[in-house]
């Protein structure tokens, strides 16, 4: 399988010659002519080729590159090929674009991802949510279908690539974790019925106006279901059916491809556009042109509220795929920021030629999984596959039914309407289902940005209360043994009259100081005989901040008063150094921090403690960061 470079060698031999501390990697195949002609010091690491890897991971993936995995990436590609572009058609009529727009979405962008992506399975490209939460923004400052429209669409997509590509080289990937999961899946299933209400209009083959709210729309089409197109009707519930069935069959099958074909054929053949079925017409053939999107600052400034919108679920839709397929796997490490980038430059650079907003898509990737993936080479395979179409396909497009198209969205965001996971939410959580169902009803009630925004205040509301109220427990001595633990579970335990042993299980910050010095009252005036001691378990409390601290030296100066001597143990490297700088620790006295709670106890008993062990619980680092 290897073979010289002849050429090469013959060219640079002489130069190498001349120094023996060079040498020239000469590698043996396609893939390693990249660093043929590098000369490294042979005591060096190459640390340019690996930072090369880690902002284009494809090369990694290549190393070790073979027919074998060229083989499954390439039946992977076109079994993703074929599903995403009838979906890629109906998902840009879903964002109200015209449908060569979501085809255009599936060729720069996938292959940008190709390069900069770190996950080898996901697969990118227009998607439900992200085609509903853009339409949803867009629709309030342009009419869908209009070149008006489209080119705010694309816009958006700069917008929202230039906000991913900017938090990226932020390195702050980790602002996405801000939406937690019930946010995240009540919206979703909000979402999904949105969608499904938005196709009505194309399933029955009726014309409904634009309203306000999905409400609104489904009684409009209760109140004129006489007006339903039947023809359109038994194409989308017959495309429905099939798909399901074939789905049932063979999950990998392309079952949306098959249907479009189908009905395509029977509309020609029975010329149903004559009997009033509604088809997408004109489709242009040929691959798309650069072109700028008109970006006015006054544009900017409406789409800013969808624009966040689509980077944060986006994103947290992509990285979840990416995660699990990395999981799943185990052959490559997803980088969260690297994501964020690659996501940014497919979208940036996309637009400038005419792609509308792409995200990843779980089906899609589950099918490239499936199918045998291997790395992201099978991304370039589907390009290859959308070229194809574009350049001899498009005029079989013309006669596509929008009820078909509709009939792939629906069967596609069904399986979005998370009821498991609201049952789920419901047995483990109450207040986490709470979150789920608010959000599920706001995004119904008051559309798709407002109700994440409503999901994500009330997530951290409960987030800041349950913050501002943490656990406090008495802990005690299970007898013969070392161990401590809460007495409210182990009643039989010991109590010691001596000492009082508190645990805070949180960082103790302004939101709960109060809270935490009542605790500790309430504790010593439970008492009926007042501790000598009290032992405040800090193995919890993983940061301070200044509120904290005067809190703490209050409670200090009343039990100070009372008569009772305060004692730390477990205290962690960071606080220990908080209280150090502040000279609470000295104040406190060397001799009362102690390592563990045993420590502490013995101390009570014997006013003994170990000097190794005293000085590994008073251990601080003078150095800190910059914010600390």
């Amino acid at each position: 399988m290897n073979s010289s470079v002849s050429f090469i060698w013959f060219c640079f031999i002489p130069k190498i010659s001349k120094t023996k501390k060079y040498q020239c990697f000469l590698q043996i195949n396609w893939y390693k002519l990249l660093n043929c002609c590098r000369f490294t010091n042979t005591n060096k690491k190459p640390t340019t080729v690996n930072s090369l890897h880690k902002i284009i991971p494809i090369l990694e993936s290549l190393k070790d590159y073979s027919r074998a995995i060229f083989i499954s990436d390439a039946i992977a590609g076109v079994t993703v090929g074929v599903v995403l572009i009838p979906q890629a058609i109906a998902y840009a009529l879903l964002m109200g674009t015209p449908p060569i727009y979501g085809l255009y979405a599936c060729l720069i962008p996938l292959i940008l991802y190709a390069f900069f992506g770190t996950s080898r399975q996901l697969s990118i490209g227009p998607v439900a949510v992200t085609a509903i939460l853009v339409m949803s923004g867009v629709s309030q400052l342009a009419t869908p279908f209009t070149d008006e429209f489209t080119n705010l669409v694309i816009f958006s997509g700069v917008l929202i690539g230039v906000l991913q590509i900017a938090l990226s080289l932020l390195r702050m990937g980790f602002l996405v974790n801000l939406i937690s999961q019930p946010v995240i899946s009540g919206f979703i299933s909000a979402a999904a019925i949105i969608i499904i209400i938005s196709q009505l209009s194309e399933s029955l083959g009726m014309s409904i106006p634009s309203f306000d709210y999905v409400h609104e729309s489904v009684w409009y089409v209760i109140q004129n279901i006489s007006s339903v197109h039947f023809i359109t009707l038994g194409m989308c519930l017959g495309s429905i059916f099939i798909m399901l069935i074939l789905k049932k069959i063979k999950k990998s099958f392309p079952g949306a491809l098959f249907v479009l074909i189908i009905t395509t054929v029977i509309t020609i053949i029975f010329d149903l556009k004559s009997l009033g079925l509604a088809v997408i017409e004109d489709v242009p053939k040929g691959l798309p042109s650069f072109s700028i999107p008109d970006m006015t600052y006054d544009s900017m400034i409406a789409l800013i509220p969808s624009v966040l919108t689509v980077t944060f679920i986006g994103y947290v839709g992509s990285i979840g795929i990416a995660k699990s397929l990395e999981m799943k796997n185990r052959d490559h490490i997803v980088r969260p920021n690297q994501e964020l980038l690659a996501l940014g430059i497919a979208k940036v650079v996309g637009a400038f030629f005419q792609a509308i907003p792409s995200s990843g898509s779980y089906s899609r990737s589950a099918i490239n999984d499936e199918a045998g993936g291997k790395t992201t080479v099978s991304s370039i395979i589907t390009v290859v596959m959308v070229v194809i179409s574009l350049l001899f396909l498009t005029s079989f497009f013309y006669y596509i039914p929008k009820a078909v198209l509709a009939a792939i969205i629906l069967v596609s965001v069904f399986g979005l309407i998370n009821v498991s996971e609201a049952r789920y939410l419901l047995a483990l959580r109450r207040r986490e289902f709470i979150v789920m169902f608010i959000t599920f009803v706001g995004t119904l009630v008051f559309g798709v940005e407002k109700g994440i925004f409503i999901g994500v205040i009330l997530s951290y509301i409960f987030l800041q209360y349950y913050s501002s109220r943490p656990h406090v427990a008495e802990l005690v001595n299970i007898p013969n043994t070392n161990y401590y633990r809460n007495i409210k579970r182990f009643p039989e335990a010991t109590r010691s009259s001596k000492y009082l042993i508190i645990r805070f299980d949180d960082q103790l910050y302004f939101a709960n100081t109060s809270y935490f010095k009542d605790a500790i009252l309430h504790q010593i005036e439970k008492r009926e005989l007042l501790p000598e001691f009290l032992i405040l378990d800090s193995t919890n409390i993983n940061d301070i901040d200044s509120t904290g601290l005067h809190i703490l030296e209050d409670v200090h100066r009343y039990l100070e008063d009372l008569g009772v001597q305060l004692l730390i143990t477990g205290t962690i490297g960071p606080v220990r150094d908080f209280l150090k700088r502040s000279g609470f620790t000295d104040n406190l006295g060397s001799q009362h921090n102690f390592l563990n709670i045993e420590d502490a106890v013995n101390y009570t008993e014997n006013k003994t403690v170990e000097e190794n062990s005293l000085e590994v619980a008073i251990q601080y680092n003078k150095k800190r960061s910059f914010l600390d």
